[in-house]
């Protein structure tokens, strides 16, 4: 049994996001917390808001990668973008990066307040499944 992206009649069709993922049983899930656009040390990359998502996004590949599994495993991306930033510069940049092979991930994305680490105008969390054989 594969895992399975659909983008069910009824709904909008887009390339950048399916409605709904199903993951068999027996096949491993990985939840990546969220990442924002720091290096190795915690300082925040830039005030740029796609230079933060693309280093949000490579956090998010490291851990995954740290267990076998890479962005194209993943089947949902959250994205949680600062009010004041620049949303189509943070989007942009990442949107080619969130893609995978066939169908699409889902995708939620929400304006926030503020975020927890100071300086930080983006933060990405990650739900992946691969079927190990």
């Amino acid at each position: 049994m594969d895992i399975t992206l659909a983008q069910p009649a009824g709904l909008v069709v887009s390339p950048a996001f399916s409605h709904v993922a199903v993951v068999p049983p027996g096949a491993t899930t990985v939840y990546v917390g969220g990442q924002n656009g720091v290096d190795d040390t915690g300082a925040v990359v830039s005030t740029d808001a796609g230079e933060q998502a693309v280093r949000a996004v490579e956090n998010a590949r490291i851990a995954l990668e740290s267990v076998g599994v890479g962005l194209d495993d993943v089947i949902s991306w959250t994205l949680f973008i600062h009010q004041d930033a620049d949303l189509g510069a943070a989007y942009g940049a990442v949107a080619s990066l969130l893609a995978r092979d066939g169908a699409p991930p889902l995708v939620t994305a929400a304006l926030v307040a503020g975020l927890a680490v100071p300086g930080a105008v983006i933060e990405v969390s990650a739900i992946a499944a691969v079927i190990r054989e």
